[in-house]
């Protein structure tokens, strides 16, 4: 008997020591990546550096960019806070933006996968044991109904500059994208969100497969209360078209601030969202390499840029959002041991 138990003693700690094992050859894997990315850019470029470092920079614009990043993550805490809400699960709005700014702060500082959705999606569930899946769902439905939005103001600007006829092979291909990803967020949300999915045969079947089957069927009870109150979600929606046009009219007014030669207003409502997708790849400090080459790749698509410039205003735009996460700090220092034992839950959930 104490043999077998210590042999299921080794396997058990064997198994964990692979789990660390492949944790760390992954992210190992991501921040090459990252630094690939950004080493290719700034050899690339680096010819240009010294022209856009002697532009004029305007101080003024810089500091409205800082204010519009802030107006765009406040939304998105707001948003999330109206989304668990609806739920029934007691959050006061100044625990969603303490959760909202520490989340934020973890997106960056982070360079495992403990981002700032899986801590506020970890902490509700804490607190609402019973109700865990809504507290999972309502981060999902936040995450996803900002996604949505995001195709749908790409897709916005494609049909209003006609992207999809431009002469550059690799715009057009992107324009398509574009397209195709606010029909198919559209037709997905719709399946998704109606009664066929979330009650009868369908959610009867969910709730007997094996093992997870009352777990899915609380997670379509949530999507029912959704759909029931639709009107929250078009809200939600609208919100977070706030929060893509205030991150592209901050990276806008960045270029601006920065002197540099850039793609106008339009072109932006195009060019941050796809750089913004590439952004959510999952890469160490926010997708940190990913973003910046597709904002050189898309800047570079428009006549006059000067190559580099892509990569300098998306490192002033992460800056900004640093900036911004900043205020993730003073919440951390005034809770530090509560943030210390969130963090050890969360990655205990990770693992």
């Amino acid at each position: 008997m104490l043999r077998l138990q210590a042999q299921a003693l080794y396997v058990k700690q064997h198994q964990r020591g692979v789990g660390k094992l492949k944790r760390y050859l992954s992210l190992g894997l991501k921040v090459a990546i990252s630094a690939g990315l950004l080493a290719y850019l700034i050899i690339g470029a680096k010819e240009s550096f010294g022209k856009l470092a002697g532009y004029e920079k305007n101080w003024s614009l810089a500091a409205l960019a800082l204010a519009l990043a802030l107006a765009m993550v406040l939304i998105t805490f707001v948003r999330w806070w109206m989304l668990v809400r609806v739920l029934g699960l007691p959050l006061r709005i100044w625990d969603a933006l303490r959760l909202g700014f520490l989340g934020y702060l973890f997106n960056f500082v982070s360079l495992g996968n403990v981002g700032g959705d899986l801590f506020k999606a970890i902490f509700l569930a804490r607190d609402h044991p019973g109700r865990r899946t809504l507290a999972v769902a309502s981060v999902v439905v936040d995450r996803v109904l900002g996604l949505y939005a995001l195709f749908l103001v790409a897709a916005g600007a494609v049909l209003v500059q006609r992207s999809w006829q431009s002469s550059q092979v690799q715009l057009q291909a992107l324009a398509w994208g574009a397209l195709t990803a606010a029909a198919l967020g559209t037709a997905g949300l719709l399946v998704v969100f109606a009664p066929l999915t979330t009650q009868g045969r369908f959610a009867r079947w969910v709730s007997g497969v094996p093992v997870a089957g009352p777990v899915l069927a609380r997670a379509l009870d949530a999507l029912a209360i959704y759909r029931r109150r639709w009107p929250v979600l078009v809200v939600a929606t609208v919100m977070s078209f706030g929060v893509h046009g205030c991150s592209t009219l901050c990276v806008f007014t960045l270029s601006r601030a920065l002197g540099v030669e850039a793609p106008g207003p339009g072109e932006h409502f195009l060019v941050v969202p796809l750089a913004v997708l590439a952004g959510a790849l999952p890469l160490p400090l926010s997708g940190l390499g990913a973003m910046e080459a597709a904002m050189e790749f898309l800047y570079l698509q428009h006549p006059g840029v000067l190559r580099g410039t892509g990569l300098v205003v998306s490192l002033a735009f992460r800056a900004v959002t640093l900036v911004v996460a900043g205020i993730g700090i003073v919440y951390w220092l005034a809770n530090r041991a509560w943030v210390a034992q969130s963090l050890r839950t969360t990655a205990c959930a990770e693992s």
